[in-house]
């Protein structure tokens, strides 16, 4: 989501740099007239008729406006000159012996696809039009007057911003009495001629004017950088999606391998062991009873089986009697415990820590509370099975 909204941002961004283009200014009603002569010569395209020999000369007349830069509409006049070569008829005893009249409109293939202000030395138009065609036989009565379409290719030479020559090849067709049993109108070219002329025109009054807006040039740049900060973005982003995705990935390739494993149970080693001994005294007692010398003992045997272990006696007593009695008792049974250790059963001295801790509150039973707690300490492993997966 993040990676879209910024590159919407950044379209957004960039499309407003790209703004600053010419636009169009709304003509007036007399802008971007043009009057143009043209000269050249016309043939029938009857099966009946020889395309040179039958040719004989034309002019025309027209006058357009200029809609905008790629449309424009117009009437043109054109006429043929009277020749002895229109075969099968009986000529005209004028000087022409056809006429045209006619509406059209030019659609400029150029400027279709180029944006305004911009000004070909060469362009091509695509002409259409209809009117009203009349053919002069021999003045009696016997002239034919048809509705008739034409079109054609205008390729234009824009010698100047006012002025354009122009080579103007097309066709027009009676549309009537086609051939058929009635009258109609039809594209038979039995009832077409081909014409082609040179022709020059003028353009009257101003032609289309285009403006560029006027732009702060400091906000233009600074939207050019932020459009590439949020660029910088982007890319960043989208690096951070990739890498997101390939560990995601990866941790549910793991996640699969790890539910595809069979649990294995292995032996791990516990590193140190500590066990305790308790020899208990009786109330306002700190030498060792009688029936806790087997505990004492079970402490030697145990220094002695393992000569790196060490002891750590912490003497206690009762809350029974003064603080600075039982503070002094508490003492006293740690070093009792050490002595007996180091006289009676040869354990070195530098083995042994001893010291009284007052009161003890570990045990509900306050008797319990009279007590030397012996903490062995030693390396020796102990052994333990636990369930893992590898």
């Amino acid at each position: 989501m993040k990676k879209t909204l910024l590159a919407a941002a950044v379209l957004t961004a960039g499309a407003a740099t790209t703004m600053a283009q010419e636009s169009l200014q709304k003509p007036g009603f007399f802008d971007n007239i043009s009057i143009g002569v043209q000269g050249g010569a016309t043939t029938p395209l009857s099966h009946g008729s020889k395309f040179f020999k039958d040719m004989r000369g034309a002019a025309g007349l027209d006058i357009r406006k200029q809609i905008t830069p790629a449309f424009g509409v117009g009437i043109e006049g054109d006429a043929a000159v009277n020749t002895s070569s229109w075969k099968g008829q009986t000529h005209s005893t004028t000087a022409f012996d056809a006429s045209y009249v006619g509406a059209y409109g030019a659609v400029n293939l150029f400027k279709l696809f180029q944006p305004y202000g911009t000004q070909n030395v060469f362009d091509i138009e695509a002409v259409a039009g209809a009117g009203w065609g009349h053919n002069y036989q021999n003045g009696k009565g016997n002239d034919h007057n048809f509705f008739g379409t034409k079109a054609g290719l205008n390729f234009n030479f824009n010698v100047s911003d006012a002025v354009t020559l122009s080579l103007r090849p097309s066709v027009l067709w009676d549309m009537s009495d086609a051939g058929v049993s009635q009258t109609s109108a039809a594209y038979n070219v039995e009832k077409a001629t081909f014409n082609i002329a040179a022709g020059v025109s003028v353009r009257l009054g101003q032609g289309f004017k285009y403006t560029v807006p006027n732009y702060n040039l400091d906000e233009i740049a600074a939207l050019n950088a932020k459009v590439d900060n949020l660029r910088a973005d982007l890319a960043a982003a989208g690096d951070a999606l990739n890498a997101s995705q390939n560990e995601n990935m990866a941790l549910a390739n793991e996640l699969q391998r790890l539910k595809n494993q069979k649990p294995v149970v292995v032996k791990e080693t516990q590193d140190f062991l500590s066990t305790v001994r308790y020899v208990n005294f009786g109330l306002g007692k700190y030498n060792v009873p009688a029936d806790q010398l087997p505990n004492v003992a079970a402490v030697a045997s145990y220094l002695k089986n393992h000569p790196k272990a060490t002891v750590n006696i912490k003497g206690y007593a009762s809350q029974d009697g003064p603080i600075e009695v039982n503070e002094r008792l508490a003492n006293q049974r740690a070093e009792s415990v050490k002595n007996m250790l180091v006289k009676k059963y040869g354990i070195p001295a530098d083995r042994i820590k001893a010291e009284g801790l007052g009161v003890g509150h570990m045990f509900e039973e306050e008797s319990w509370n009279r007590v030397a707690v012996c903490i062995l300490d030693n390396d020796v492993p102990v052994s333990t099975e636990t369930t893992v997966r590898k």
